[in-house]
């Protein structure tokens, strides 16, 4: 069937008449000549395909966000501005993240280099970057004000905005040198001042080719009544998860819902005794929004793959794969989060740790869709997350663990403690929380829970970790948990 539907892409309208809904943005991109960003991995690992998108950044304005071209399908790009490092500037009249990265040596072979520019590019817009000297002297004190470090420039560039970017043969150093280099956008900067305008509306899109079908409702009824419809339906928020599965294993959907931009889905309310996000906020939005609310989660983020993939990612995405290594299940489950899951029949609340049943398998029905993730308030005092990879970023972990305690007077009133990869779910680990708490927050009891705590879960062997080195991290992050938050009194207990 005929399309009317269109992607802006470097001010030009790009239709999108023909393409099917399996294909990802990267390739339609490539398909219009515009082949600056490539496939290196095709799973969001490398960033040689990022592009930015204009995303919605509260009121009436927007933010340039970067994000893997290779693993969003193109028509969840309908009705979007998207711009390409051709877009930035031109071989005559460099953009200043080009030029920085030109005379600096920050390109060798170059095929990773424009999704890098694009990358550097969203964080050189980013509207609260600021240089260290104005940050020490304003009132802003939100998750992106930093002093200088090794992962912070002077000029307020934060190091991890390129975190899922990969360079195989220039080195870090002269990239980071651009970063560290750039000064705030110019006067008059089109890009900088699109950002005080609103981001586009999601238009209502219907792509039918080959692979299926792909549908983006107009609001949260029209897709509750579309997923009764069409029970089993695929739910594509920020495709980090199914676009792996569509470029590496060849998974076609028959039926797709886009349901990223609805209104219903991204809402973020803060009351007295909780805190409700919803399913479709990127995590990106997420941590602006709690503003270090929720130290937990503040600890999760930064572990959390890379920006790249956090600015798709949400977290009714991860807890609806019901994967057992997902990361934030291990935190939200410390922080004994509640789902809100949504049906033509209206919502229900799942406690979190009654959500998964088994290997990949939760409570949610067929004809339901994750609305939000409602986390009590007020949190524990005690939090932290706790991720063992391979990789100090951008990895899958081979164990994940959140850690939310309540000590008082010397004495654990409350214990709550998720884990991950280790069983075929998430799970909390009850024994343990049992072991803890009435008990005082000594080094004796710590080890005594600590021997509980390895024998939590069924590890299981594999390429990322044996299941008695799973176990042994099970332990050793309580004994680690307690050598950084206890007293010296409580230590020597």
């Amino acid at each position: 069937m005929a399309s009317q539907h269109e992607v802006m892409v470097n001010g030009t309208a790009r239709p999108l008449t023909g393409v099917d809904p399996a294909t990802n943005a990267l390739d339609f991109l490539r398909a219009q000549g515009l082949t600056g960003a490539k496939e290196g991995c095709a799973e969001g690992e490398c960033g040689a395909c990022s592009v930015m998108v204009a995303r919605p950044d509260g009121g009436d304005a927007s933010r340039w966000t970067a994000v893997n071209a290779c693993l969003i399908p193109a028509a969840a790009l309908d009705g979007q501005e998207v711009v390409t490092a051709e877009g930035l500037g031109t071989p005559e009249e460099l953009h200043p993240v080009q030029r920085e990265m030109a005379v600096r040596g920050g390109s060798q072979c170059g095929y990773c280099t424009p999704g890098f520019i694009c990358s550097m590019a969203a964080e050189f817009y980013r509207g609260d970057r600021q240089p260290v000297a104005a940050a020490a002297t304003s009132n802003g004190s939100g998750p992106h004000t930093h002093e200088a470090d090794h992962e912070h420039g002077e000029n307020g560039f934060d190091l991890h905005a390129l975190s899922g970017n990969l360079c195989r043969c220039t080195g870090y150093r002269p990239i980071r040198d651009a970063a560290y280099a750039l000064e705030q956008p110019a006067e008059g900067d089109p890009f900088a001042e699109r950002s005080s305008r609103p981001a586009p509306v999601a238009a209502h899109t219907r792509l039918e080719g080959a692979s299926g079908i792909f549908e983006r409702p107009a609001d949260l009824p029209q897709a509750l009544a579309l997923l009764a419809e069409h029970p089993g339906a695929v739910l594509v928020a920020g495709s980090t998860d199914w676009g792996v599965e569509v470029n590496i294993r060849g998974i076609r959907a028959p039926y797709a819902i886009g349901i990223d931009r609805l209104p219903e889905l991204r809402t973020f309310h803060v009351g007295d005794d909780s805190v409700e996000i919803g399913a479709a906020l990127t995590l990106s939005e997420v941590e602006r929004g709690l503003e270090g609310r929720i130290p937990l989660l503040d600890q999760l983020f930064p572990q959390f793959a890379s920006r790249l993939i956090r600015n798709g990612a949400t977290f009714g995405g991860n807890l609806g794969t019901g994967s057992p290594i997902g990361d934030t299940p291990p935190a939200l489950l410390a922080l004994e989060a509640v789902v809100v899951l949504a049906s033509v029949d209206g919502d229900r609340e799942v406690p979190l740790a009654d959500y998964f049943t088994g290997y990949r398998q939760t409570v949610k029905r067929d004809d339901e869709l994750i609305r939000a993730v409602r986390i009590p308030l007020p949190v524990s005092g005690i939090a932290a997350f706790h991720k063992i990879a391979k990789r100090r970023f951008d990895d899958i972990s081979s164990v994940a663990i959140g850690f939310a305690l309540d000590v008082q007077d010397g004495v654990v009133a409350k214990a709550r403690i998720g884990l991950g990869g280790v069983a075929a779910t998430p799970i909390r680990a009850l024994a343990t929380e049992a072991a803890l708490e009435g008990q005082p927050w000594t080094t004796d009891v710590v080890r005594a829970a600590a021997e509980v705590m390895g024998r939590e879960g069924t590890p299981l062997d594999d390429h990322r970790a044996s299941a008695p080195y799973r176990s042994a991290m099970l332990g050793t992050a309580l004994l680690k948990l307690h050598a950084q938050t206890a007293t010296p009194q409580e230590v020597g207990a």
